[in-house]
């Protein structure tokens, strides 16, 4: 899922009190409020909620029109300025331009400083006192359920709908399949907590992913692309894992351990207050503009061939609609039918239907170069997933209510 700037502090979301159920204003930056162990039997607001559109930042909530405008930029100045693509090739870091790198790495960085790792760690080892939603064992099983939805099913399907819908396109097969395998680490706690979802399990799977990423993206590219998918890769399978796993080591490993040392390091400081309210909330539109800045370059950087490109974009559109509706709804009917309470359910589905497109991107940039069709492919997720995600946390609250599903 894309990883945008989370809302900002000033703006008024819900959360349940878990003592008196009263409706109280959460910081958007703080990701997701701590949620206590008692609320099993209650349901958050219902028809008091805002609606999921105004819940978001200014920013995100028009981000399918701020990528429009960097592709409509990128396109302008690769057409008329023809030495812009060249220029913006110049130098290179791991394989990619330099420019480029820099947008890449900037995407990267404040989605990371928001993962709350500890959540996983706490969750995991201590001890309840009382039976919860997501403790141990049962935690155990919903984070089993996630490895299989997130790492085998999902890259599974987009492989499937990528060679349904582009027979005749490797490029953008690839592509996609490249954004089936990157699991989104960040947009998706927005989601969980638009839709009343259980925020603080949330943010265990997205610390659980954001680890997983580091050891499973590279073999699941190299499966699903040269084993399953039977393209050929340049250099041999070999040369293939080590382009994929140095860029999966550099673009997200990088920032992650930078963002690691800033979160333990200030909320040490200043405390976890002070770091969601503050540091979280001026960072974050960072990630954004670093996103629209790489669309710019890269679109800039495939000149005028990108206006032939057009139609591309458009075939690509097709199986990532599918896919989001397939995961989806098929997570949610599945939690429903194990019998999991609303809140975990709403992480699982949001979580196992988004895609880190920033990590995507990254990586094919670097393998493939920027003006191939894969990076083509791969910038094109955003604009349909921000859209067909809001539209879905607008059902699954009317699930719930049609329903009456608790807990």
């Amino acid at each position: 899922m894309i990883s945008a700037t989370m809302p900002h502090s000033s703006s008024t979301d819900i959360s349940k009190s878990k003592e008196h159920g009263e409706i109280r204003d959460v910081e958007k930056t703080a990701d997701v409020e701590e949620m206590s162990n008692n609320d099993n039997d209650n349901e958050s607001p219902r028809s008091e909620d805002i609606p999921p559109l105004r819940g978001l930042s200014i920013l995100d909530r028009f981000l399918v029109v701020w990528i429009l405008l960097a592709m409509a930029i990128g396109m302008v100045l690769g057409a008329k300025v023809p030495s812009a693509g060249p220029t913006l090739q110049r130098g290179t870091f791991v394989g990619v331009s330099i420019p480029i790198a820099i947008g890449l790495l900037l995407m990267m960085y404040p989605i990371l400083c928001k993962i709350r790792f500890e959540s996983l760690i706490t969750r995991l080892f201590r001890r309840q006192t009382t039976p919860s939603k997501s403790s141990s064992p049962s935690l155990l099983k919903h984070l089993l359920l996630s490895i299989l939805l997130n790492w085998l099913l999902a890259p599974a399907l987009m492989t499937a709908l990528a060679w349904a819908f582009l027979p005749d396109r490797p490029d953008l097969r690839t592509g996609l399949i490249y954004v089936g395998i990157a699991r989104c680490i960040a947009m998706v706690l927005v989601w969980t907590d638009l839709a009343g979802g259980d925020g603080e399990f949330c943010a265990v799977l997205v610390a659980l992913n954001s680890v997983l990423q580091m050891v499973l993206f590279a073999p699941l590219a190299v499966f699903w692309v040269g084993v399953v998918g039977g393209e050929e890769v340049e250099g041999g399978v070999g040369e293939g894992y080590r382009r994929v796993a140095v860029s999966v080591a550099v673009f997200l490993g990088i920032p992650l351990g930078a963002a690691v040392v800033t979160r333990l390091i200030l909320r040490a400081l200043i405390g976890d207050h002070a770091y969601k309210a503050h540091f979280l909330r001026y960072i974050s539109p960072i990630s954004l503009l670093g996103l629209l800045y790489t669309i710019i370059v890269l679109f800039a950087s495939q000149g005028a061939h990108v206006v032939d490109q057009i139609t591309s974009v458009l075939r690509v559109c097709a199986p990532l609609l599918v896919y989001f509706l397939v995961v989806f709804s098929a997570t949610i009917f599945l939690c429903w039918k194990l019998g999991f309470g609303y809140g975990v359910s709403c992480a699982q589905g949001f979580t196992a239907a988004s895609n880190n497109f920033e990590l995507a991107i990254a990586v094919v940039v670097a393998v493939y170069g920027a003006g191939s069709g894969q990076a083509l492919a791969s910038t094109v997720g955003p604009l349909i997933e921000v859209p067909v995600l809001v539209a879905l946390v607008y059902v699954l609250k009317w699930v719930r209510r049609r329903w009456g599903w608790k807990g």
